[in-house]
């Protein structure tokens, strides 16, 4: 537990401390935000914004990693290092931060709204999805534990929803895809929900502090422990070590948050949305949650329904709409509400969300035991 508040604390001063320094680099190279000419005319005057934020995050992330897993083992003898998961899930994490800001970059350098091409965008996001997939079934410990699974999960690894049924080639050929689904989903969902300032970094802390949470559940309850109640465990590979990335995610966006809360002197860009979203995807994963993201991350989900439902209905209808505009948090704001109603609302929304996914997770031991 000391680690974990270790930890957080040092990616928030990193994020806090480093990011107005950032900002003036930015500036000084007039890294500026590109706005969109079809959206709300209230964001025209945010054009020029300092954006890639999302590399001081990344920073803070990896940085406070290491530097928590330097004192402990400084401090004791027996204390472990990094582990496979939480390599794994930095690795994932940087991967498509990496994506995000070459696009960030050809955008600003450019002074245009496409930063790289779809195919080329898409492209990087899958070498890393696929390398991220194939390097999960790897790694066994000592129980056998790899730090991802071939079973479909909800809570914890559903045992007729094995990809191994199919033989260990297609069962892993199908979890590299399903694995890059779930990529390209959280990817997709907190990029459509950095709209406004401050909302998907508001978000994505409490649904980080949720699987801090759950890590800390997850290690307490693990399979083989004197710990555990009951014959309801979890079998997932490094909890503690997830819960320790998980606080540290929470710490650093909590220091970035201070300057992107409205008005927003600094933007995450693509650089911290694709970044956040590979953490996601990276978290429900390794920990055998899958399926549990889905309400979890309920407001990234609901704002990503909202584009597709929007675009899906503009097609077939022949150019009608059901929103004034998407993704969902622009057409309130073309309702009149003010933007930090919008967020603040939203931010209840996605508490809500996790509140529920964070029940349902006890509830499924509980009624386990």
């Amino acid at each position: 537990m000391i680690a974990l508040l270790l930890g957080a604390s040092i990616a928030l001063l990193i994020s806090f401390l480093g990011t107005p320094l950032f900002i003036k680099l930015l500036v000084r190279r007039r890294y500026g935000q590109f706005v969109r000419d079809d959206g709300p005319t209230s964001h025209h005057t945010k054009r020029g914004t300092p954006t890639m934020g999302g590399a001081m995050i990344v920073l803070a992330v990896v940085a406070a990693y290491f530097i928590t897993h330097g004192i402990r083992m400084l401090a004791s003898e027996h204390a472990s290092g990094p582990t496979v998961s939480g390599l794994l899930l930095l690795f994932l994490m940087v991967g498509m931060g990496l994506v995000g800001f070459l696009d960030d970059f050809i955008k600003i350098s450019k002074q245009r709204s496409l930063g790289l091409r779809p195919w080329e965008k898409i492209g990087g996001q899958a070498a890393v999805g696929i390398a991220f997939a194939l390097l999960a079934l790897q790694f066994p410990d000592s129980k056998g534990l790899t730090p991802a699974s071939l079973k479909i999960s909800f809570i914890r690894d559903i045992p007729w929803l094995d990809m191994a049924f199919f033989g260990p080639i297609v069962g892993a050929i199908l979890f590299v895809i399903w694995s890059n689904l779930i990529v390209t989903a959280t990817t997709n969902g907190v990029n459509v929900t950095d709209g406004l300032d401050g909302l998907a970094t508001g978000a994505s802390i409490m649904v980080f502090g949720a699987y801090t949470l759950m890590g800390i559940w997850q290690y307490n309850q693990a399979c083989g422990s004197s710990r555990a109640i009951g014959s309801v465990c979890y079998e997932v590979r490094d909890p503690m070590d997830l819960a320790l990335l998980g606080a540290i995610l929470c710490g650093a966006l909590i220091g970035f948050l201070w300057w992107n809360t409205s008005p927003a002197h600094i933007f995450m860009g693509d650089t911290g949305s694709l970044a956040i979203g590979g953490a996601l995807a990276a978290f429900a994963i390794l920990s055998r949650t899958e399926l549990l993201l889905v309400v979890l991350a309920g407001l990234f989900v609901l704002i990503t329904l909202s584009v597709i439902i929007q675009v899906g209905y503009f097609k077939l209808s022949g150019g009608k709409r059901v929103f004034l505009m998407a993704p969902l948090q622009h057409h309130f704001e073309l309702k009149g509400w003010a933007e930090v109603t919008v967020v603040v609302r939203f931010w209840i929304l996605a508490g809500l969300f996790v509140a529920a996914g964070l029940g349902i997770f006890y509830a499924e031991w509980v009624v386990g035991l």
